[in-house]
């Protein structure tokens, strides 16, 4: 059974989707759409922006999506998912790749994702951090011992856990990581603690657009972040949508739980291979590719 993953915030890079626009006029049009929707030229920023421009978070989230899903479309009938899943914000790329949201409706909601995020960060100084070598039991447990908030955000792979929240607190689980014997335990160069409590105003904000959003039943089910299994109901789609900014990425589960329901092949659609990493590492018995 084939599995299609779509990956998120992170994987973005200079140059990205430029090979799709010049060889299909179609993808030219979404690319054009997709300038038109936003209200800036993101295409240009894409292809030739550099690192600086490519890390703003009102660029980030949507250059990843539009990339992701035009590559799935640019797929044609080769695209034949039996189920797909996506990390965090591909999440979104991987309902619109399986038709439970249109494209434009989905570049909407990751442009006011984006910026829901970014205010959320702005009102309260918060970080992230990546744990290494450590049982994701154990780095629960810190998080549950501190003053503060910080929290597991991103259950990446067996052994890698990132945490989310305050600085004070994610700092001190940092240390506290560390003394556990951590093989790492260091901050991560983002703007805010995602996937926190910290984003309830994005949550609350984003939500209300989802809400607004017509959801369909996909042509294959979708491994949700907050919940870790097969979702087809376009209801629970979307509930589950609501909570992902404030709820951890349980991305080990979700392979987890889509190889034990029968994927033998793993292929990312989007921009880099970080997924491919994740994924052979939670499902060695795999088999793991890129588009």
């Amino acid at each position: 059974m084939k599995a299609y993953v779509f990956p998120g915030q992170g994987s973005q890079f200079t140059g990205m989707g430029k090979d799709l626009y010049d060889a299909s006029s179609e993808a030219r049009a979404l690319f054009q759409e997709a300038n038109n929707v936003l209200g800036f030229d993101i295409t240009n920023i894409m292809f030739t922006g550099d690192a600086e421009a490519l890390k703003q978070t009102n660029v980030t989230q949507p250059a990843v999506f539009i990339h992701s899903v035009i590559a799935a479309k640019m797929m044609g009938k080769d695209f034949q998912p039996d189920m797909v899943a996506g990390h965090s914000l591909g999440e979104i790329s991987a309902l619109v790749a399986a038709e439970a949201i249109s494209f434009i409706d989905g570049l909407k909601l990751v442009a006011k994702r984006a910026n829901a995020m970014q205010r959320a960060c702005e009102a309260t100084p918060s970080t992230m951090a990546a744990v290494l070598g450590l049982e994701d039991k154990v780095v629960e447990d810190i998080c549950d011992s501190i003053d503060g908030i910080v929290v597991a955000a991103n259950y990446n792979s067996p052994g890698q856990l990132v945490i989310s929240g305050e600085f004070p607190a994610v700092e001190r689980a940092c240390a506290l990581a560390k003394e556990a014997g951590a093989k790492r335990a260091l901050l991560l160069p983002v703007g805010g603690a995602f996937h926190s409590p910290l984003m309830e105003m994005a949550r609350e904000e984003l939500a209300m657009a989802i809400e607004e959003t017509t959801f369909h039943t996909p042509i294959c089910p979708i491994y949700q972040n907050t919940v870790a299994h097969a979702v087809r109901n376009p209801k629970d789609i979307q509930l589950n949508l609501i909570h992902q900014l404030t709820a951890p990425v349980r991305w080990t589960q979700s392979v987890k739980q889509m190889h034990e329901d029968g994927a033998t092949l793993f292929t990312e659609v989007g921009p880099g291979k970080v997924l491919q990493g994740l994924v052979r590492k939670i499902a060695p018995e795999a088999e793991v590719a890129g588009v």
